[in-house]
């Protein structure tokens, strides 16, 4: 029988997953339901070392013997600095060495209770890897739980430190085995021919493959998701995730209901977006989707092709959709005639326009998702190149950061589309949080504030529209004028006009 706390199942159950089968395990009560574990599990041999200094220079020894991870497991307290000389030694070394420490409950940390001492980074730059275990209380926590143990031991060629809080009672076994866990596979950093290979056989033999590109952009998703719903001829159960982070939270939680996921980045780490990862693929990711796309030239899906059409169909309807005077209007006048120029836009309510109607790369803080920076970012583009340089930004990141135009690098390559409606528009969109009487004043904090001052002290060429009458023309000039300054084009809306305007495209 395994211990009841599910943390401690999930650890065990992976480590099993991961192919480690030696562990060096010390004495302790806080520990004693991981060293239960670790002893009961048919899988794992247990050595029982007292001294906590030997005890990690014993795993090092053995890991270099059998060139596989060896766990040392040791209780809360001080006997996890004791472990700072063999796991220094192992790093390097390079010895994948996985440390796993009990721990008392983060709320008794530094409560002058017995035994306990900040334990998540007490190892430092010595481990590869440090992660502290939640104990579940629902089934977020049970996924985040998987990943943190799924982080670690995919590191082959270091230390790597998992501590584990763990609540008293600490001694009911109970559970009579182990769950069966998602594990997460790390392939290699080459993309070789037999990667792709790999990569490519998986995705045409699913049923219901998906390639999803995040930033810059997967444009249409989310509209296309919220016509779709639920029906499950359109979820897929293979998703390939390349690119950076995703605009649309409809987009995410869809793709969570996927069977599972495989990520390819650069950088080889864990990014568990959908909650379904099973496989990391380090490498350019582009080089992947471009031989996926090949292949299906060479051999078309039919699931691929249903979203191909899906998505057809919503492309004409954003050609053929005339939205009345708005931002969404502004936008999409833009996006149809700006050609070929860097395009940034700002977050939230900008860049989800751009969504439905940029059908080219754009730039977007979309790292933090933040509302400083997205004009300094735009304005720094701008002076490193003599092409247009574009930025679509809404009133309050524009006068958040309004700095970015105080300085004299600037040239007349730099434009800016202002989407001034008095307030944070994306507020008006987020269902409930009309009842709050803070919504207009404090949450999206209103205003009459105008740019024109803010162009004149900077020496920016500044423009304005008003009403649908101008607006066109408004936008051409932008484009097309000659200058040797900034130009800004402040896009003056009401804000009630703006969700009607967009949510009607929605429902259209």
């Amino acid at each position: 029988m395994y211990s009841n706390k599910e943390h401690i199942n999930i650890l065990t159950a992976l480590l099993v997953a991961h192919g480690i089968r030696h562990a060096v395990v010390c004495p302790g009560s806080r520990n004693a339901p991981i060293t239960h574990n670790l002893n009961e599990c048919p899988d794992i041999t247990c050595y029982p070392v007292t001294d906590e200094r030997s005890a990690g220079f014993y795993a090092l020894g053995m890991s270099q013997a059998l060139k596989q991870p060896v766990v040392v497991c040791v209780t809360s307290g001080t006997a996890l600095l004791n472990l700072a000389p063999a796991v220094a030694e192992a790093y390097y070394q390079h010895i994948p060495l996985v440390v796993i420490s009990a721990d008392r409950p983060p709320q008794w940390i530094d409560q002058l209770d017995g035994q306990t001492l900040q334990q998540p980074d007490a190892l430092g730059h010595f481990v590869r890897k440090a992660v502290s275990l939640p104990e579940p209380k629902d089934e977020e926590d049970l996924w985040y739980c998987n990943r943190l143990v799924n982080e670690a031991l995919i590191i082959r060629h270091a230390p790597v430190h998992i501590n584990v809080p763990i609540t008293e009672p600490l001694f009911e076994f109970t559970v009579p085995e182990l769950p069966v866990e998602r594990k997460i596979e790390w392939l290699p950093a080459d993309i070789s021919a037999a990667t792709l290979s790999h990569v490519s056989r998986m995705f045409l033999q699913a049923k219901r493959p998906m390639l999803i590109s995040g930033q810059p952009m997967n444009p249409l998703m989310d509209e296309a998701v919220a016509l779709v719903g639920d029906d499950p001829d359109y979820i897929p159960d293979f998703v390939l995730y390349i690119g950076g982070s995703i605009v649309s939270k409809r987009l995410k939680r869809f793709l969570r209901k996927a069977k599972e996921t495989w990520v390819v980045n650069g950088t080889g780490e864990v990014t568990d977006t959908f909650m379904n990862l099973t496989h990391i693929v380090q490498g350019d990711p582009e080089a992947v989707a471009d031989h996926i796309r090949f292949m299906l030239v060479m051999e078309p899906h039919p699931f691929v092709k249903k979203w191909d059409e899906l998505l057809s169909r919503l492309r004409q309807k954003t050609l053929d959709y005339e939205p009345a005077y708005s931002q969404m209007a502004a936008v999409k006048y833009f996006e149809t005639n700006v050609g070929e120029a860097a395009v940034h836009y700002a977050n939230s309510s900008a860049i989800r326009l751009a969504n439905i109607f940029a059908q080219h790369p754009v730039w977007c803080n979309r790292g933090v998702n933040g509302i400083e920076g997205s004009l300094s970012t735009a304005a720094g583009f701008s002076i490193v190149t003599s092409d247009r340089v574009f930025c679509v930004i809404g009133d309050l990141s524009f006068f958040y950061d309004q700095n970015a135009l105080w300085n004299q690098n600037l040239k007349g390559n730099f434009r800016i589309l202002l989407l001034n409606n008095g307030r944070g528009g994306i507020f008006n969109m987020l269902p409930g949080l009309e009842q709050s009487p803070a919504l207009d004043r404090i949450v999206a904090a209103e205003h009459h504030t105008s740019a024109e001052g803010i162009c004149r002290q900077n020496d920016v060429v500044y423009l304005h529209a008003e009403g649908p009458h101008d607006l066109h023309q408004a936008i051409d000039t932008l484009l097309y004028i000659e200058s040797k300054r900034p130009v800004l084009l402040e896009v003056l809306t009401d804000a009630s006009d703006d969700e009607r305007v967009y949510k009607d495209f929605l429902r259209d």
